[in-house]
């Protein structure tokens, strides 16, 4: 609250005995009539009760006293206009403080209250004291309310009632009481002194903008009400709310000092309003790139629309950051996802499209497409109404044709999707808690570099964080826990989909994951996944197991490094294409598994850790690195770590190239792998073609492609002599190709240590 410095400045009035034509008759401006000489208006020196005192008779309706001198005012100065009256003879009439507001330019300020108590005067010689308080702010206490631009006063009484009463008025006093408006806190500027209301509906947007003007780097106080503002307002200085504020949707409140989310619920007295307001400012002004939740837990019973929440921008593309806060959601319909059936076609020869979709106005970007021929995490990235066609966010592989599709909108307590574009966006230390009602963020349609460090995704309903579209290239994901709604389920029955990614760049670092039914599907290729852990078992024995890491694209350029694989696997699929045969495409490869611990427990032998499932013919392994694994089965071995599911087609193992399986530990493994595959072979009687299954020792159970060298152990004889020459070697020998077959000159005994690979090394 502001607190005039009035030293030295003179607010009351001449005396009545320097002389009555410092008195007005009227208003007190200047030119008007005085009191000097006037029949019914007379100095009384003597009085028993004054020292010296105006005798003034009541001839008019209103009988006005006002000073000519200018009192001045300012805002968040008080002055109490003071003095004493008794009634001598007459009528009985009735009294008040009163005054004459001047604003710039000379000017009258109508519209406010110029009148102060009124007080009857009703017994002769009774001394009646007068006051009346006058000042900027519409607080308790102040009569005369004049607001911010109200700069002088000229004051006095007015008479009023019956005429004919003659009434002695003792000097008036004019002092300054700011100091009782003062708040506890020393040094603020109240808005109420620069003319704001309260009332919810009169806009005191120019009283708050005056308030902060005036503070100069003291605190602005916003004291109990409801405070409309109508328009956008910046603070440069800290403001304390004590009362709220209300703002149109589309105005922006900006505290510079105070840039954080508990300031906002300070202002606006609800956390979710508050949120959508401090998140507009956080777009919409450079001075701050973090938004400080605080803290604070913000609960939603419903999805937040976060383009919304700042309808003035559809593409955002610098760094934002939102920190330190928990968003939850409490039980309500709202979080119910919407589904619709609808008929659409399809052709490879555009395969992000849907055409001639049916009920395509009640289908929502966002939405998650479901049918013949739709490969996992497929999603709604534009509508377009008017041509009733969708863009899809990957193509699909075998839905040529015209064919009923479900489109379900899942339900987020963030959602981007009304925005085009938004790059840049990182949150650090949220915790996201979707109670098993909501899903957690969905993506704009496009971007890059959305960011999750330090974050908690706790029990979403149906997924945790949705890409739609592009807004997933270079996504990273730092020391983040997603835990799964799911945990008491069969792995059989979860649902549940940590993430998904379809562009590339994406960074999975030391973050850790439970019982979903998928940790992540990845459409795109350049990704690190590096330290993380994540387990998706049950207490079922031999039970089911779904892909941890589902790749869904061929040529992947991805490391996987220094991770924990709890029963679960990494399935490689390309369902992501819209033709999955094998044609002049980059076929499988770009993989490097390093380093990483894989457990299973509990589960059927045919079970592996590294599933390639091609959804066309003719795919092939082309570049994987499996180097410093352990892999291990407990309470029951499994046959092998690696496979191929053939549901749609099997690999081609006579073009593989550059496999390299070294290096592994292999527990409870009964078929361990390697590529390069040293057998020891050896031969009992004289035989000229030695045959060496390498059956099933090679990865994908492929061919013997490549015989790289062929050592002797010990004497190679026939009969009693000894033979020195070498044999040579027929590689992809046998039914399956995985034999080898060396052809010595004659027939001969011995050992060899034999190295083949099932690929091609370029």
């Amino acid at each position: 609250m502001n607190k005039t410095i009035t030293d030295g400045i003179v607010f009351t009035p001449p005396k009545f005995a320097f002389g009555l034509h410092h008195w007005s008759s009227q208003d007190g401006t200047p030119g008007q009539d005085d009191y000097d000489n006037e029949p019914n208006a007379a100095f009384v020196p003597a009085d028993q009760d004054f020292s010296g005192c105006l005798e003034l008779t009541k001839t008019q309706a209103v009988q006005k006293l006002r000073a000519f001198y200018q009192t001045p005012l300012s805002p968040g100065c008080y002055l109490r206009i003071r003095t004493r009256v008794k009634l001598v003879s007459g009528a009985f009439p009735t009294v008040s403080i009163a005054g004459w507001p001047g604003a710039a330019g000379n000017v009258h300020l109508t519209g406010v209250n110029e009148a102060g108590p009124v007080t009857s005067l009703n017994t002769y010689g009774e001394v009646v004291e007068l006051s009346a308080i006058v000042g900027s702010g519409n607080r308790t206490g102040v009569d005369l309310h004049w607001g911010k631009d109200a700069i002088y006063g000229h004051f006095g009484l007015d008479l009023t009632g019956p005429s004919g009463g003659v009434v002695r008025i003792e000097d008036i006093i004019i002092e300054d009481i700011s100091g009782a408006f003062v708040d506890q806190l020393i040094g603020a500027v109240d808005v109420r002194d620069y003319g704001a209301i309260g009332d919810g509906f009169a806009d005191d947007h120019d009283a708050f903008e005056a308030a902060d003007k005036a503070a100069a780097g003291r605190e602005v106080l916003v004291p109990r009400g409801n405070f409309r503002i109508n328009g956008s307002i910046t603070f440069q200085n800290r403001v304390r709310f004590v009362g709220n504020i209300t703002m149109p949707d589309s105005a922006r409140l900006t505290l510079l000092k105070d840039f954080n989310l508990p300031s906002y619920i300070d202002a606006f007295g609800d956390e979710v309003v508050a949120f959508k307001k401090v998140y507009q400012s956080l777009l919409n002004f450079n001075d701050h790139y973090i938004l400080d939740m605080g803290g604070r837990r913000i609960e939603l019973d419903g999805p937040l629309d976060m383009q919304a929440a700042v309808d003035n921008k559809t593409v955002f593309n610098s760094r934002r950051v939102v920190q330190n806060g928990q968003i939850q959601a409490n039980a309500n319909a709202a979080w119910t996802p919407d589904q619709v059936v609808a008929q659409a076609t399809y052709s490879t020869s555009d395969p992000k499209s849907l055409t001639s979709v049916a009920n395509i106005a009640n289908i929502a970007v966002g939405s998650l497409v479901e049918g013949t021929g739709v490969g996992r995490e497929i999603y709604v990235k534009e509508v377009n109404v008017g041509s009733q066609s969708l863009t899809l966010s990957q193509p699909l592989y075998g839905a040529a044709g015209t064919h009923q599709f479900t489109f379900t909108r899942f339900k987020y307590l963030l959602d981007f999707s009304g925005f085009q574009k938004v790059s840049g966006a990182h949150f650090d230390g949220i915790d996201f808690q979707c109670t098993g009602n909501a899903s957690a963020v969905l993506l704009p349609p496009d971007g890059e570099t959305f960011h999750f460090r330090d974050c908690l995704i706790v029990k979403p309903k149906d997924r945790g964080i949705t890409s739609p579209g592009t807004a997933c290239q270079g996504m990273m994901f730092d020391r983040c826990q997603f835990i799964s709604n799911e945990s008491p389920l069969k792995v059989q029955d979860l649902v549940s989909i940590a993430f998904n990614a379809n562009k590339n760049d994406v960074k999975i670092r030391d973050c850790r994951a439970m019982h979903f039914k998928h940790f992540r599907i990845m459409g795109g290729s350049g990704s690190v996944i590096t330290g993380n852990h994540w387990f998706h078992g049950d207490n079922e024995t031999n039970g089911v197991r779904k892909g941890g890491i589902v790749f869904t694209t061929t040529n992947l350029k991805t490391l996987i490094t220094g991770n924990y694989f709890d029963n679960n696997f990494i399935e490689w699929t390309n369902e992501y294409e819209a033709d999955p045969s094998f044609a002049n495409q980059y076929s499988f490869g770009g993989l490097t598994i390093t380093g990483n611990i894989f457990t299973a427990n509990d589960v059927a032998s045919w079970f592996s850790f590294l599933v390639i499932k091609p959804y066309g013919p003719g795919h092939f392994v082309h570049g994987l690195t499996m180097t410093g694994n352990v892999f291990r089965s407990i309470n029951g071995p499994i046959d092998r770590v690696e496979s191929v599911d053939s549901t749609f087609a099997t690999l081609n193992h006579s073009k593989a190239r550059n496999v390299v399986v070294q290096g592994n530990t292999f527990n409870a493994i009964s078929e361990p792998i390697y590529n390069p595959c040293i057998l020891e072979h050896s031969q009992a009687s004289d035989t000229q073609t030695w045959t060496v299954d390498f059956a099933p020792s090679l990865p994908f159970n492929g061919r013997a492609r490549t015989v790289e060298a062929v050592v002797p152990v010990g004497v190679i004889q026939s009969g009693s002599a000894n033979i020195y020459e070498l044999s040579h070697a027929q590689a992809e020998q046998g039914g399956s190709g995985s034999q080898v077959k060396l052809n010595w000159s004659r027939a001969c005994r011995g050992s060899v240590n034999l190295t083949a690979r099932m690929d091609k090394p370029t």
